[in-house]
């Protein structure tokens, strides 16, 4: 194999290679004889075929399979022999066959720069800390009450807001029912959510055994295309009242979550408002920490990684903008400025992207397959009912797992940094801590 270097440019490598016809020619051979041994036809004996008439029938595959090894044996050989680390999959163009003559084929590629691990004892971060407020705790008892709200029937009388009033009712456009728009036994929070606009707002003041019509209309975005924006006239029936009962804040609500006591819930809510701040107090850290790595990630990042990040970046923001949902500072700017902009975006998070990576292999941070798992648990706990389904998805599609390698690992050189850099702890409002947090 003769290997010629052409290009030697920043980052970017060029070689000619050439592999001889008689090396290929060998090579032929020796994979039509292993085909001879095992090749079954009629009339011969299991791996007495004649090497000519397997060279017949197969000769031009063979021929293929061999130029492709070749290819990539050979590129596998100049990478390694000089030490590159491709940014992306090398370009390949094949100049003369290899099947009747030499192979000769161009090889192109991207590196990665040599990134230095650097030193991050001289930066300094600023967190966050709120304390947890006791009004805090009281509001959050309070929705915990509330959720174990239930409902007691009451006499007949007018409903009021925020009362439960159990209704028959049909819905009609035009006078005609509608498919969907008919039902009974249904409780309605009077002017609470779930329902079409204006419609459980209408009920209050009914009684049970009243008969009442309403007008409404659809939503335009509603999901039943002949129904949306449609005005549409409800007759209701109401059946029965009930009012909501919300436990009180004292032991035996505890006991009825799991504890012992209301000391213990108030211990427990507290712990779990503390590690809330201390979530938003890591995100203001993170942010901070990358910002410094920026600043440290003095090299040049590959124009191919920083070519496809772009992409991604101005393909959302043109879905966004088609959506109706561009940022409103980019309404202002004229495409080439946009373009300048998120290109500097791209190539940030490039280089940011290496020098994390650096770092984590530096420190041999890894991630496991318990992780792994346990991040896919945690995704599939969002989806409530279907949780099931997509652990089921994951497991039939395992490569699936990979999504969250990158996340996971960030995140654990994260907290190796964090550990290594100063803080300087300042006392916020837990306010203030939350639009820390956001901006």
């Amino acid at each position: 194999m003769q290997v010629t270097e052409t290009l030697s440019e920043g980052l970017k490598r060029g070689f000619t290679v050439v592999v001889p016809e008689p090396e290929l020619a060998a090579k032929r051979e020796t994979r039509l004889a292993e085909l001879s041994k095992t090749m079954q036809l009629p009339g011969f004996r299991p791996g007495k075929v004649p090497l000519s008439m397997v060279r017949k029938r197969y000769g031009e595959a063979v021929a293929a399979e061999v130029v492709d090894q070749a290819i990539n044996e050979a590129v596998g050989k100049v990478i390694e022999e000089r030490g590159l680390r491709p940014a992306v999959q090398p370009k390949l163009d094949v100049t003369k066959p290899g099947t009747e003559s030499d192979l000769e084929f161009t090889l192109e590629l991207e590196v990665l720069p040599e990134v230095a691990v650097p030193d991050v004892s001289d930066i300094t971060l600023t967190k966050p800390v709120a304390a947890v407020a006791e009004e805090k705790i009281d509001e959050a008892l309070k929705n915990i009450a509330a959720q174990r709200q239930s409902f007691k029937d009451v006499d007949a009388r007018a409903a009021a807001q925020g009362e439960r009033l159990t209704v028959d009712f049909i819905g009609r456009i035009d006078g005609v029912a509608f498919e969907g728009g008919t039902a009974q036994d249904v409780g309605v929070i009077v002017a609470g959510p779930g329902f079409i606009p204006g419609f459980s707002e209408q009920l209050e003041g009914m009684a049970p055994g009243e008969t009442k019509t309403i007008q409404v209309t659809f939503p335009e975005e509603y999901g039943a295309a002949d129904l949306a924006g449609k005005a549409a006239e409800f007759e209701i029936t109401a059946k029965s009242l009930a009012v909501a009962e919300t436990p009180a804040i004292d032991d035996e609500l505890a006991k009825a979550v799991g504890l012992e006591s209301l000391e213990d819930l108030r211990g427990k809510v507290t712990e779990q408002i503390s590690r809330e701040y201390e979530q938003l107090a890591r995100l203001k850290l993170k942010r901070g920490l990358l910002d410094a790595l920026t600043a440290k990630a003095e090299f040049t990042a590959p124009e191919s990684l920083v070519n496809a990040e772009f992409d991604a970046i101005w393909q959302q923001v043109e879905a966004e903008k088609a959506a109706g949902n561009a940022d409103p500072e980019d309404a202002e700017k004229d495409e080439e400025t946009l373009k300048a902009e998120y290109r500097a975006i791209a190539d940030r998070r490039v280089r940011l992207g290496l020098l994390v990576a650096e770092i984590g292999r530096a420190n041999n941070v890894g991630v496991t397959d318990q992780e792994l798992q346990r991040a896919m648990f945690n995704e599939a706990m969002r989806y409530g009912p279907q949780a099931m389904q997509v652990v089921e998805f994951f497991r039939k599609n395992p490569q699936q797992l990979e999504r969250f390698r990158g996340p996971i690992f960030e995140d654990k050189v994260v907290d190796f940094l964090l550990g290594q850099v100063k803080q300087d702890e300042v006392t916020v409002t837990p306010e203030e801590l939350a639009a820390d947090a956001e901006g």
